[in-house]
């Protein structure tokens, strides 16, 4: 397995341009494969992840072999509606949910908002967690790494390209894909996958929150196995 860190992200740098778009992105996954002399490979993803998958498929289709996609948006507008600030709002309750149906804050500001109200009521590990001790050791993770690059997190969503909803797509990508959700996970919306029409995909469900490689691995690890076996993948 090769971990990528993107450029702006955990141990790598941030360009010198600012240049997050996905032509980049996809540029430096090929770069990388090219380095390593791989003809075909199989991408994993998780999150945001599913987003920069579906883009590296699309611009460069002959480079991928399949898809792993843990607990991956591939509409980030479908996410914040029907995950992120819909169980924000339940979750805040009536009183102080009101800035939701304000049609002049985007779904990012929404977004804001929502997670500094309920950080403040100590609820924002509902949206990704099934427990708050699934939150603190995620939490300590993060320490793992001195000095962590956040710069392509604090600006992807300022790229209108990633907002494409992507979930059209699918049912024309012929490659093998793992789907794998959460049905407690409301950072992507636990009916997202309704949409998605991968011909070749494997849909898994597992009891698990935003985390799978935290809080059921073993599942996961199940999941993975069984993508391997049906599709020959050693």
């Amino acid at each position: 397995m090769v971990y990528l860190d993107q450029r702006g992200t955990g141990r790598s740098t941030s360009p010198s341009r600012g240049d997050y778009s996905m032509k980049r992105m996809v540029e430096d996954f090929e770069q990388v494969r090219k380095a390593l002399h791989v003809e075909r490979w199989l991408t994993l993803g998780h999150s945001f992840g599913g987003i920069l998958q579906m883009g590296y498929a699309d611009l460069a289709p002959d480079a991928v072999d399949g898809m792993i996609m843990l607990n991956c948006t591939l509409s980030l507008d479908d996410s914040f509606e029907n995950g992120w600030l819909k169980k924000a709002g339940k979750l805040l309750g009536k009183d102080e949910h009101a800035f939701l149906k304000n049609d002049s804050l985007s779904h990012v500001e929404k977004s804001g908002i929502a997670a500094g109200r309920l950080e403040e009521k100590n609820l924002r590990w509902k949206i990704f967690y099934a427990s708050p001790e699934s939150d603190a050791e995620m939490n300590r993770s993060y320490g793992e790494i001195p000095s962590s690059n956040t710069d392509f997190a604090d600006k992807s969503f300022s790229f209108q390209e990633y907002f494409r909803d992507y979930r059209p797509v699918t049912a024309g990508i012929k490659i093998s894909v793992l789907f794998f959700c959460g049905r407690h996970d409301w950072a992507v919306g636990p009916k997202h996958y309704r949409n998605v029409r991968f011909p070749n995909m494997i849909l898994w469900k597992s009891d698990v929150g935003h985390m799978p490689f935290l809080e059921n691995r073993e599942d996961m690890q199940k999941a993975v196995q069984a993508f391997r076996e049906r599709n020959g993948f050693l």
